[in-house]
């Protein structure tokens, strides 16, 4: 049952990542604007109530310090991170809006997954020390939820790197490989769980500050475009909402 709890989480992500295989070969300007307000909308659901609302309530007072302070880290960690991307793009045949926004985005997911990993490792580690059936029950539903929000985030990364011209195969090993990292991260806190158990607020809002930073300054921008772009919009609401609903309802 812990393995199952621990590889929960990627698999969900894989599964997510498979829907490429179902899409028609390329896609249009208005289906990829609403794509990409979908992914929008699901990062910036997920950084609220996955993230920032589980790292105020976890952390020590002052409640916002703490959560703060790893959100304006995440947002730092990114500018440097885009400025790295950058001048490997130059030195690359890649054209900067494919090259750049999909490197970002499939760095804001998996930085966004590290911490989703540490919870649940953190919460298996509690339900085998107090030994009851209970503990573990719930041990495994947290995992089950984060595992059902994590399929539309493997969706985001694969279906646009298939829209940029990437074989299938290929965009759904990056999408399933965002995911990777948890079952990786549950591992290393189920034997430390003290010490991530501390360091969870900072790391959760890390990731918050991660992938609001791709959201306004890469996914939003590109969804709206030039004119009236509908698509984005609806797009977005269609995405935040489904995470919202997800997030509360598995939360």
């Amino acid at each position: 049952m812990i393995v199952a709890g621990i590889l929960i989480g990627f698999i969900g992500t894989a599964a997510g990542a498979a829907v490429v295989f179902f899409m028609k070969k390329g896609i249009g300007a208005a289906s990829e604007k609403g794509l990409l307000g979908f992914a929008a909308g699901v990062m910036v659901a997920a950084s609220v109530w996955s993230l920032l609302m589980p790292a105020l309530e976890s952390a020590a007072p002052p409640a916002w310090l703490l959560p703060t302070v790893g959100f304006l880290l995440g947002i730092g960690f990114l500018l440097v991170s885009e400025y790295a991307v950058e001048r490997l793009r130059r030195g690359s045949r890649l054209q900067e809006d494919t090259f750049s926004k999909n490197t970002m985005l499939i760095l804001a997911v998996t930085l966004h997954n590290i911490p989703e990993g540490l919870a649940v490792g953190v919460a298996l580690a509690g339900a085998c020390q107090s030994g009851t059936r209970q503990a573990m029950a719930a041990a495994l539903i947290l995992a089950a939820g984060i595992a059902i929000q994590n399929i539309p985030e493997g969706a985001i990364i694969a279906l646009p790197l298939c829209g940029a011209g990437n074989s299938k195969v290929k965009a759904f090993c990056c999408g399933a490989l965002s995911g990777a990292v948890e079952p990786v991260a549950a591992v290393l806190s189920f034997w430390m769980t003290a010490a991530v158990a501390k360091a969870l607020p900072l790391l959760l809002s890390f990731a918050a500050g991660a992938m609001v930073y791709v959201c306004v300054n890469e996914l939003i921008p590109e969804a709206r475009g030039e004119g009236r772009a509908h698509s984005g919009v609806l797009g977005f609401v269609a995405g935040f909402l489904v995470m919202m609903i997800l997030d509360v309802s598995l939360g």
